[in-house]
């Protein structure tokens, strides 16, 4: 009996995963879309080191 037990167990416990995997995400963050540029344009095109 013991031995079902624990199958019980296991299968409660992997199907509680595969649950969490296969579910939307329960976090909803805010959609703020594209923020504009506010700051001053680089004035030569070459990358300084």
């Amino acid at each position: 009996m013991n031995i079902f037990h624990a199958l019980a167990d296991m299968i409660v416990y992997v199907s509680e995963a595969a649950a969490r995997i296969f579910t939307l995400s329960d976090n909803i963050s805010p959609v703020i879309g594209v923020q504009p540029f506010e700051g001053i344009p680089a004035s030569s095109s070459e990358w300084e080191d």
